[in-house]
């Protein structure tokens, strides 16, 4: 649905973007991430038609945006960092302007003004002024107007910028239930919103693209297999051999020994939780088990590694 091939951005003598490619398939929710000035936004407006790529070309729902850039921007709906709404306009009237640019008339535009109200949860907020509802609210009418002419593609540059954490979650919740249905590439800074609503990850730094795949995809790959730590009150010697039978076994570390009980550190070269394979083992060998938590690098963790 979204294709980006060999995209370079040129501001004069500064390249803001430098041979960037990524795609998404049908029903993707796709995060963006990036420090500021890595590209983000500039990768979005060329997505969106506001600026032309310098070198490469981008694809939406199969229309070349720079050659046919109206046919890309009726299968897209946009809603950039700073939303553009109208304080002096009541939501529904806005709502319906917005419908008469996307050239919607009559009984359709109806339905879907029915539609986005209540998908977008906006029935509290019609017949007030936009200048007077909350930042959510407002955040809810911009992700209305996106979604006013039923795109298959929605673009969403920091939908969640200056909510309160209640806002976030509601805001969240509800890319969420439209991601059911459509194709979005998402912009933000807070990973754990990533984490919770995307399907896959790409992380953009210095205007080149440092990684992508699922959450879990780039910490393995870039931190490598999860860690457990376990406490086993037995014969050091014996439960060292024990250990290199697990399955992945890659390496162990004594880290204490108290109380009788000696603690390891073990590396298992598998993405797959195993935690389970160890409980059996000391179970068979009729160890003593304290202590079992596996732990692994954070979507943070990897942000900074790939983006410092």
């Amino acid at each position: 649905m979204i294709e980006v091939k060999g995209v370079t951005k040129w501001y004069g003598t500064f390249r803001a973007l430098d041979q960037i490619s990524f795609s998404l398939d049908k029903g993707e929710v796709v995060g963006f991430l990036g420090p500021n000035g890595a590209g983000k936004t500039t990768t979005m407006r060329i997505l969106t038609g506001f600026i032309p790529p310098s070198e490469g070309e981008c694809t939406v729902a199969g229309h070349n945006v720079s050659a046919h850039s109206l046919l890309a921007r009726q299968k897209m709906g946009y809603l950039p960092e700073a939303t553009p709404l109208y304080g002096d306009m009541e939501v529904t009237d806005y709502l319906k302007y917005i419908g008469a640019l996307r050239k919607l008339s009559g009984d359709l535009l109806k339905k879907r003004l029915k539609e986005v109200v209540a998908i977008c949860g906006l029935g509290n907020a019609v017949g007030k002024k936009i200048s007077t509802l909350s930042k959510g609210f407002r955040q809810r009418t911009g992700l209305a107007q996106a979604l006013l002419h039923d795109p298959e593609v929605l673009i969403l540059d920091e939908p969640t910028v200056g909510l309160d954490p209640n806002q976030i979650v509601e805001i969240r919740n509800l890319i969420r239930q439209i991601g059911k249905s459509k194709t979005i590439l998402l912009s933000t800074h807070i990973l754990s919103e990533v984490e919770q609503t995307c399907t896959r990850v790409i992380i953009i730094s210095d205007g080149k693209i440092a990684g992508q795949g699922t959450p879990q995809e780039l910490i393995h790959k870039t931190h490598g297999a999860p860690v457990y730590f376990v406490g086993i009150r037995g014969e050091e010697n014996v439960i060292r051999d024990g250990l290199k039978t697990l399955p992945f076994y890659k390496d162990s570390n004594k880290i204490s020994t108290v109380n009788g009980v000696i603690h390891f550190q073990i590396a298992l070269d598998s993405k797959n939780n195993l935690s389970e394979e160890i409980f059996k083992l000391c179970v068979a060998q009729k160890w003593g088990l304290t202590e079992l938590r596996r732990e692994e690098a954070t979507l943070e963790e990897v942000f900074k590694k790939l983006t410092q």
